[in-house]
């Protein structure tokens, strides 16, 4: 593009040159494009034309992340910061961003990959594991290679992403420098080793010279903010007002939150990261099951301090994990529960169903301090869908939070972060950091219809969009699908809606309330009976967007959708798959889902 709006000035190039440049920098990648640019502006200076100069480039460390939650894309931007301080030519890139056919090219290949859902690549890898498992991957003979798998052993397919592409590596021909490593939620530590481990045994792998460091990618943002996971902005929460009826079974926040003078910035589609403290009450609670005194010192991180304070500002109390699980069931020596641990799946299920008081209260154990505080995994934040555009609310960033709540064996149990939100009062200092969503965006064309999909809380992001189109007076047509059990009691921002369904700025909305007849009616069950106009829109080149459950509500959509294809795009059932990866790879499809 620039070579051709070059041409298209006075020119000190012959256009047969002109014609050469663009042959040349057709064929080069991001990283020998940078290094090329850096050697004629060099030699430029100098001022004449140094044929003799030799100026052989670094053998460049190549740094991909492929990464759900912002997890991935943060290892990845610590090692590369790290190889740059060694003075290797690195180039940073989501998975996403990367450009398949120069594979074959690579010498040294480090990747960061999360795994999502039930074994799934996270959106910014699914082209280069598709690419991988393919009859197209070349072999990679001269490539060596390193994979750090992130995951979460609550889940059945335990970092499978990582493993996937590992294997495939292998498979091909690429020699590992060091073998997988699978981090759980609590990465960190083993992160950290193996970037260390893996920086000492590059070494005799590459060759560093004087040439300049490159550091190419999406992901190096200069303008990012200084507040991120590890430093978090101390922001004053200013509204956590209940968005649901008095009669509602379900208690849906809606939460504002002063990012003040941090100058955080974020876009429709990204997620805000808020770090939380656990319930005072739980940890009295937890605390008296264990005969256990509060005021005993522990050390955290280097750090000591009372257990209760451990308890409430350091540890994940609200859920638990399989090594958890497996520990206390050896401490308490109960048949049933060391039974239970050795079914992976029985294990993934009581996880799912249970927190640590509960554990506590059913199998008796006899623990000192030390033990717990080894036993549970360090709090992790929480990641919701901002449901708010910069554009209509400046400073501040507003969330749609469902409180997570059930009750068992006589007690109410409650999600960490949710009850942190529901209950905190105004003023209250809330840690927070913005983690962008690039897989989530709004169509760069602000003309391109756009088809939303968000049953209860998955309406969050569409709530930001709408605000966004409205700011920037976009016209085009929108649809949202929205469902909740009752229209009296659930239907979240129904005003904001009504709105903008009068003042034209939403198109169209459908409406399911299961619980409102006999039959239920869900999300999908609308797409379905609008299929034919679905399909019209998706033919005049709309986006579809769908946030919320990833257990149940986005495979139903998936499957409707394909049935829309099915029925009124006349496809085969395959046909129908290869349409919605292909609109997926367009990034028409885009997923928020949890």
């Amino acid at each position: 593009m620039l070579l051709k709006e070059l041409s298209s000035f006075a020119s000190p190039l012959s256009q047969g040159q002109v014609e050469k440049l663009k042959q040349l920098t057709s064929e080069l990648s991001a990283v020998q494009l940078a290094w090329v640019s850096g050697y004629l502006s060099a030699t430029a200076e100098q001022g004449t034309s140094q044929a003799s100069v030799e100026a052989e480039p670094a053998q460049t460390v190549t740094i991909l992340y492929g990464s759900q939650t912002g997890n991935g894309r943060g290892v990845a931007n610590e090692l590369a910061a790290k190889a740059k301080a060694q003075g290797y030519a690195v180039n940073l890139a989501s998975m996403g961003d990367y450009k398949v056919r120069q594979l074959k090219q690579e010498t040294l290949l480090l990747a960061v990959v999360s795994t999502h859902g039930e074994g799934e690549a996270p959106d910014d890898a699914l082209e280069l594991h598709k690419f991988l498992a393919s009859k197209r991957a070349p072999k990679l003979d001269n490539l060596h290679y390193s994979v750090l798998a992130l995951g979460d052993s609550s889940y059945e397919f335990f970092c499978q992403t990582g493993k996937d592409f590992d294997e495939r590596l292998a498979a091909l021909g690429a020699k590992a420098i060091q073998p997988l490593v699978e981090c759980d939620v609590d990465y960190e530590e083993a992160a950290q080793q193996w970037q260390s481990d893996l920086l000492e045994s590059i070494k005799p792998l590459i060759q560093t010279s004087s040439a300049s460091v490159v550091s190419i990618g999406s992901s190096t943002n200069t303008g990012e903010s200084q507040f991120t996971k590890q430093n978090p902005f101390a922001a004053e929460l200013l509204v956590s007002q209940k968005l649901t009826g008095r009669d509602s079974d379900r208690d849906v926040r809606h939460v504002e939150i002063d990012l003040g003078e941090s100058e955080l910035s974020y876009q429709a589609g990204d997620a805000l990261g808020v770090w939380f403290s656990n319930s005072e009450v739980l940890v009295e609670e937890i605390l008296t099951q264990l005969s256990l005194d509060g005021a005993t010192e522990v050390t955290v991180a280097k750090e000591s301090l009372p257990l209760k304070q451990a308890l409430i500002e350091k540890k994940e109390l609200t859920q638990l994990y399989p090594g958890l699980v497996k520990g206390w069931a050896e401490l308490s020596g109960d048949e049933t529960l060391l039974k239970l641990v050795e079914d992976r799946e029985l294990t993934r299920q009581f996880v799912l169903n249970h927190q640590l008081v509960d554990l506590a209260t059913k199998y008796q154990v006899t623990i000192t301090p030390v033990q717990l505080i080894e036993l549970l995994r360090p709090i992790t934040p929480r990641l919701y869908s901002i449901a708010s555009s910069q554009s209509e609310v400046e400073s501040e960033v507003h969330l749609t939070v469902a409180l997570v709540e059930d009750e068992r064996d006589g007690g109410t149990r409650f999600g960490g972060a949710s009850q942190f939100l529901a209950q905190a009062e105004e003023g209250a200092e809330v840690k927070v950091y913005v983690e962008p969503n690039s897989h989530f965006r709004l169509p760069e064309n602000p003309d391109t219809p756009v088809i939303m999909v968000g049953p209860g809380t998955g309406v969050a992001p569409f709530r930001a969009f709408m605000q966004e189109r409205a700011a920037q007076g976009v016209e085009s047509d929108s649809w949202l699908f929205f469902g909740n059990p009752h229209f009296e009691q659930d239907f979240l921002y129904q005003t904001e809606w009504q709105q903008y369904l009068k003042d034209g700025s939403l198109t169209r909305i459908d409406l399911a309330f299961s619980r409102d007849q006999a039959h239920k009616i869900y999300v999908q069950d609308r797409i379905a009976e609008q299929g034919e106009e679905v399909w019209k829109w998706l033919e005049a080149g709309a986006h579809l967007y769908i946030c919320g459950d990833a257990e149940r509500m986005a495979k139903d959509v998936h499957q409707a959708l394909l049935d829309v294809a099915v029925k009124f795009g006349g496809k085969t059932a395959e046909e129908a798959e290869a349409f919605l990866e292909q609109l997926r790879s367009d990034k028409r499809y885009q997923k928020d889902v949890y």
